[in-house]
Formats: C-alpha cells, sequence, structure tokens
C-alpha cells in the first residue's frame, strides 16, 4: 500500500482533494493534503512552501503536485533527504525546468485560456480567478453543484512565488516522477502539457480525459491512476537534467 501527499495549485487548498482521498483510502492506501502557507506569511516563497511539505513528511511517500502545485514538490524533492520522497507526480501541472518559474512557463503557451478569468490585485502581490469565467476553465466538467462550491472556495493566490525561478539540481532529477497529462483540460493547455514533458522516458507520462480539476470531477479515476502509478517502477522513472 502507498501513501500520498497532496499538493494544490493556485486558487486552491486541502480540500480540493477530500474526493480523492477518500477513494484512496477505500482501496487501502493512506493520504493527506495540506495548504501551502501562502496567506498566512508576509513573503511566501518556493522555499517556504518546500519546507511545509517536508514538515509533513516522517515516512517515504509518494508527493503529488496540481497544475502550480508542481513547482513546490519539486523544490520538495530539492531539499528532502534521498529516499524520503518516493516519487514526484504532476497532475496536469507546471513541470519545472532549471531556472524556470511558473509565471515564465505559462508565458511560453502558445494559448492563454486561463487569462481572461485571472484579475490581479491592484498591488500586484496577488491575483484571483473571475467566478463568472473560472467555471468554464477550470470545472467545466463538473456537476453544477460541484463547481459552485469549488468556486466559493476559492482564494487569492500570491504572484512572487511564482514568478520565482527555481534552481534543480541533480538530487531532483534522481526523483522517480510521473506526469498526468488531461486532455481537456482549459487551464493549461494539453499541448503545453506534452511540450513541458518532452523527452520523458517511456511510460513516465500518461493522459486523462479530464479537465483541469480531475480530483473534483473524477476521483475514483484518479484515486486509481495515482495507484497504478505508484505500484509500477516503470512509470516512475528519473529524467535527465
Amino acid at each position: 500500500m502507498s501513501d500520498f501527499l497532496l499538493v494544490h495549485g493556485s486558487g486552491y487548498g486541502a480540500w480540493c482533494w477530500d474526493e480523492t482521498i477518500r477513494a484512496l483510502e477505500i482501496r487501502g492506501h493512506t493520504a493527506r493534503a495540506l495548504d501551502l502557507p501562502r496567506h498566512f506569511m508576509q513573503d511566501p516563497s518556493l522555499g517556504r512552501y518546500a519546507d511545509a511539505i517536508l514538515a509533513e513528511i516522517h515516512d517515504p511517500l509518494t508527493l503529488v503536485g496540481h497544475s502550480a502545485g508542481g513547482f513546490p514538490i519539486a523544490a520538495a524533492a530539492e531539499r528532502a533527504p534521498p529516499g524520503l520522497i518516493e516519487r514526484l507526480i504532476f497532475l496536469c501541472a507546471y513541470a519545472p525546468r532549471d531556472g524556470a518559474s511558473v509565471a515564465s512557463l505559462r508565458r511560453e503557451q502558445t494559448r492563454q485560456p486561463l487569462r481572461p478569468a485571472i484579475r490581479v490585485a491592484p498591488d500586484r502581490r496577488t491575483y484571483s480567478f473571475d467566478p463568472a469565467l473560472a467555471g468554464d476553465r477550470l470545472f467545466h466538467d463538473c456537476p453544477p453543484e460541484v463547481r459552485a462550491a469549488a468556486l466559493a472556495r476559492l482564494v487569492p493566490e500570491p504572484t512572487a512565488p511564482q514568478e520565482e525561478p527555481i534552481r534543480l539540481t541533480a538530487r531532483y532529477h534522481a526523483t522517480p516522477r510521473h506526469y498526468i497529462r488531461c486532455l481537456e483540460d482549459r487551464a493549461i493547455p494539453p499541448e503545453h502539457q506534452e511540450a513541458m514533458t518532452e523527452g520523458w522516458p517511456e511510460g513516465t507520462v500518461s493522459t486523462l480525459p479530464a479537465a483541469h480539476s480531475p480530483f473534483l470531477s473524477c476521483p475514483e479515476a484518479l484515486a486509481k491512476r495515482l495507484i497504478s502509478v505508484a505500484a509500477n517502477p516503470l512509470s516512475c522513472r528519473p529524467t535527465p537534467g
């Protein structure tokens, strides 16, 4: 059986993983999620996010990051003692490369379907999602009641950690990883997800017929995929630096 720690993306919180955690636990696995400390400190950063993740890890486990959560899990892998993070799973996430930031990878997209839904604060320290547009971009394949509940729980996101370049060394590249590409994503275009994983070893990228929030639209299918990836050594392998 596997143990999973689940990390949310921009605007979301630990709440978004509730149904996936239930689906994992029903199948005999253990799982939990955390809230990144973005709203409880003056100067959030990738390093602080990584420290918060590592504070939750006491035994080897699988670390999963959604969307912008791909960068914090990579930063945690950089800092973790060898073997503590057994594997990284990127769920329709920004897959980092050395020197890049979430914002720089976002700007590389040839399409920007989420941009009309983003509202930057006057001081530019945070941004949030326009609920009139975010439902279509983030939750279009969710039942109406799930979509409404999720929209009500979205919160502002600090910009600084997403503009911060990440530094990746052999320590990160030695960590086995897998990418789950969501084929109906209207936030991070599927073709950009594909581009970010170009050159990854065969078998380390899979797809789900889902939009940007599969933990809400298809938690059972997502749980089964996470279990399958964690159980198959060939689906998670280090990638060249």
